[in-house]
C-alpha cells in the first residue's frame, strides 16, 4: 500500500490522554499478537499461566502511560485513535527510548508508524537528548525493516529464555 500523504496530513499526533486508555489497550493486544515475548511464552506453554498473554503485555505499556503520559503519543484520524507510541526519557544518560508502538491493522502500510516514530524522535531532540533507542524481536519484519530505514543501527541482539517451574508436592 503506497504512503498516502493526504491521509498523513489529515492525521493528528497528540499527547496521550487517560481517555485513550481502552483504545490503546485494544491496539496493544491486537498489534503485539505474534510479535511479543509474552505471546511467544503463551505459544510455548498454552494455558500454563493464569493470565492470557495480552493481559501480561498490557501492564508494561500501561506503566509508561501512567508514569509519564506527557511523553506518550497517539495518532488520530477522524477522531479515532489509530496508533500509539510510548517513550521513556533518561535525562541522566540523555537517551530517549521507544518501548512500545502499535498501529491499527486497518491503517498499516500508510506510513503512520514512520510518522509516529519521526514525531517521537523530534520530541527527543526538543528535549535535548543525544541518543534514541528502539528494539524489536527478530520475528517482527516491519520493525526490522522500518527502524534501520529511519536511521537506527543494530547494536546488539538478546535471547529470551523461559521455563515452566515444576511445583513440588507438599
Amino acid at each position: 500500500m503506497p504512503v498516502d500523504e493526504k491521509f498523513l496530513d489529515e492525521m493528528n499526533i497528540r499527547v496521550y490522554q487517560p481517555a485513550d486508555e481502552a483504545r490503546v489497550k485494544e491496539l496493544t493486544i491486537a498489534a503485539f499478537n505474534g510479535v511479543s515475548i509474552e505471546h511467544n511464552i503463551e505459544n510455548s506453554w498454552p494455558g500454563l499461566l493464569p493470565v492470557p498473554w495480552g493481559e501480561r503485555k498490557w501492564p508494561m505499556v500501561a506503566g509508561d502511560l501512567t508514569a509519564h503520559p506527557e511523553d506518550c503519543f497517539v495518532a488520530e484520524y477522524e477522531g479515532e485513535v489509530i496508533a500509539f507510541a510510548t517513550t521513556r526519557i533518561n535525562r541522566a544518560n540523555s537517551v530517549g527510548q521507544l518501548p512500545d508502538m502499535a498501529v491499527d491493522a486497518k491503517f498499516r502500510g500508510k506510513g503512520i508508524g514512520r510518522k509516529l516514530i519521526e514525531h517521537c524522535l523530534q520530541y527527543f531532540r526538543d528535549q535535548q537528548l543525544v541518543m534514541a533507542r528502539i528494539e524489536t524481536l527478530t520475528q517482527n519484519p516491519i520493525g526490522r525493516h522500518l527502524y534501520p530505514d529511519l536511521g537506527f543501527e543494530e547494536v546488539a541482539q538478546q535471547i529470551f529464555y523461559a521455563m515452566p517451574l515444576a511445583q513440588e508436592d507438599e
